[in-house]
């Protein structure tokens, strides 16, 4: 009997599809979630995904653009106090997220100066820029407004939000800088901390 032999390449895909059928699919995302919008981002690393992939922890997450020389270093600011304020337990758990308004200028080497200048944990801190038609889109879903003036320079809006592992909204604040809103710091100290076991060993 003449045997059927299979390219190659078919050959690892049929391993690749069948290693891949026992694996659980992510629950899909709540309706509510700010991930329900696709956003391409590239990072200060060069690294390009879509924001989904972010899903998993809390997220800390504001709007910004690299030569900004005023408001935005306070959201940075904001973002470090943040971090200063958790316990490293809970600073483990949390991300902090700046997309910037300015993906024409805030090219990976823009992004990653800003890290390097401001000690910015890649661990934890993403700075990233999405394609400048998805700028307005990730904007509206955030609540974050923004206008470009003539120079090239913006006026926006300055928030901090909160989201959980989901992409949900838990907490807001238009409060930047070194001093915080301590009901967003609550908030943020909730969402790093895991929930309690009861005494059967079941989470709250």
């Amino acid at each position: 009997m003449n045997r059927i032999r299979l390219p190659a390449l078919l050959v690892l895909l049929l391993a690749a599809l069948a290693a891949g059928a026992g694996q659980p699919r992510p629950a899909p995302l709540p309706r509510d979630s700010v991930y329900q919008l696709p956003l391409p981002l590239t990072d200060q690393a060069g690294r390009r995904y879509d924001w989904r992939t972010l899903r998993g922890k809390p997220r800390v997450v504001s709007m910004f653009y690299a030569s900004c020389r005023y408001v935005c270093p306070l959201i940075v600011d904001s973002g470090k106090a943040v971090e200063k304020a958790l316990t490293p337990a809970q600073r483990e758990r949390i991300g902090i997220v700046l997309i910037s308004m300015d993906p024409a200028r805030d090219d990976p080497a823009a992004l990653k100066s800003v890290a390097d200048k401001r000690r910015l944990d890649p661990a934890r801190w993403v700075l990233a820029a999405p394609p400048a038609a998805q700028v307005r889109r990730v904007a509206g879903v955030l609540g974050i407004r923004y206008r470009q003036l003539a120079d090239g320079e913006f006026n926006h809006t300055s928030a901090l939000v909160l989201l959980d592992a989901d992409g949900r909204v838990l907490a807001r604040s238009e409060q930047v800088g070194t001093v915080l809103d301590p009901d967003f710091v609550a908030a943020v100290r909730r969402a790093a901390t895991p929930p309690s076991p009861t005494p059967h060993g079941v989470p709250r």
